[in-house]
């Protein structure tokens, strides 16, 4: 085994120019491959986490059906009692108690519909990042006052400032006539239009009077510490709520399965292009070590006719490849790893990059997330590859007959 080692080198170094050529070719898509894949990662990671943040949350606990069909009616009781408890037993994560409603508000000299979703102030930004997105004004205060935080486009469309009042018409949880008159306390742009044109928040408690709640709301918000414990977070709020056939608990597939539909469409355009690189690479070894067997004709057919098997001959031809393919390997992955290291300090970004992460809400700059995955799942995927392109250069050994193949020129 050691003198095939030994050859297998040495034969390997024989066309140094050619061998680094290909190396290089190896190298330069390892690198690629790395930092690709762990912007990739990364890019996901934010997104969810940007998306989430707005205002989903990881979990949200809700009445059955009120996901896909948002009526006053599918509410929750004992909404508040029921936030104390989870954040009494779920000490990690932050909650959050809502309810929603559809209102028309009115300004001095416009009318629009508008979504009214009542928050408690002191917890509501723990799960949402609409509070930190105030421009003008501030944010709630007092879980009990007739106040409101509106959207800027909102704001433009019904011209109104901080400080005007907006009248609220709509229908109570028991069919009644609610009205309120309320002060507008802020305004937020979150970038998102669709929030900023028709969604406003204002206190639950003083909800609840408006729209003839009692104690009951539409949701529970809860967010985790990281994206990698809302698994084990939900588990344990089933278990908190085991025999309580009134209410589910959704994670944030199930409230934004478009989410998940958008990363896996991107991931598989990816795959592609990867794939469409690492064919290359192994077409490029392929030529390398065909033209390496052609080149040693008369030398296997001399090995042959002194009584090496064509299977020997074949695997050293495999093992040369494979020391290449290792060599690029492990080449690929040292400066991938590093490139993808600095850049994930500085961040990344290009030309007209702004505006299109601004549509998923993400910041102007990208930031890889190397892992374990990232680092092996490219370069080894290049590797294997490059070992079945040696397939052919070895099989051709084993037709090859050693009178003719020490004749050869």
């Amino acid at each position: 085994m050691n003198i095939t080692l030994r050859l297998a080198w040495r034969n390997l170094w024989r066309h140094r120019r050619r061998t680094w050529l290909t190396t290089g070719a190896m190298v330069f898509s390892n690198v690629l491959l790395v930092f690709m894949i762990s912007l990739q990662v990364g890019t996901y990671g934010m997104m969810i986490d940007n998306t989430l943040g707005v205002f989903s949350g990881h979990i949200q606990i809700q009445a059955p059906g009120y996901n896909e069909d948002p009526r006053m009616r599918r509410s929750i009781p004992q909404l508040l009692p029921l936030a104390r408890e989870l954040r009494r037993n779920l000490p990690d994560a932050r909650v959050a108690a809502r309810a929603s409603a559809f209102a028309l508000a009115s300004s001095e000299e416009r009318s629009y519909g508008i979504q009214v979703v009542a928050v408690e102030p002191r917890f509501e930004p723990g799960v949402s990042s609409i509070p930190g997105t105030i421009v003008q004004g501030r944010f709630l205060h007092d879980a009990s006052a007739p106040e409101l935080v509106i959207g800027s486009v909102m704001a433009r469309n019904l011209k109104v400032a901080v400080g005007d009042e907006l009248t609220l018409l709509g229908s109570g949880l028991d069919g009644s006539f609610a009205a309120a008159v309320v002060t507008v306390v802020g305004v937020f742009e979150s970038g998102i239009p669709e929030l900023d044109r028709s969604f406003s928040e204002m206190p639950l408690v003083y909800f609840q009077e408006m729209f003839a709640m009692g104690g009951e709301g539409h949701s529970l918000v809860i967010r985790a510490a990281s994206l990698e414990q809302v698994t084990g977070l939900q588990a344990s709020v089933e278990q908190l709520l085991a025999g309580r056939e009134n209410l589910q608990v959704l994670d944030w597939d199930a409230l934004q399965p478009g989410l998940k539909q958008a990363i896996q469409a991107d991931i598989s355009s990816a795959w592609f292009m990867y794939m469409v690189l690492v064919l290359l690479v192994a077409f490029s070894v392929l030529n390398t070590q065909l033209m390496s067997v052609l080149e040693r004709t008369r030398e296997f057919g001399l090995m042959l006719a002194l009584g090496l098997k064509p299977g020997q001959l074949g695997w050293l031809v495999v093992l040369e490849t494979a020391m290449m393919a290792g060599l690029g390997m492990l080449l690929g992955m040292l400066l991938g790893g590093l490139l993808t290291l600095w850049v994930s300090h500085v961040g990344f970004a290009y030309p007209g990059m702004e505006e299109m992460v601004g549509r998923f809400n993400l910041p102007g700059r990208m930031y890889p997330q190397l892992s374990v995955l990232s680092l092996l799942i490219g370069p080894g995927t290049v590797f294997f590859a490059c070992l079945a392109a040696a397939v052919y250069p070895a099989l051709r050994l084993h037709f090859m007959q050693p009178v003719q193949a020490m004749r050869a020129v």
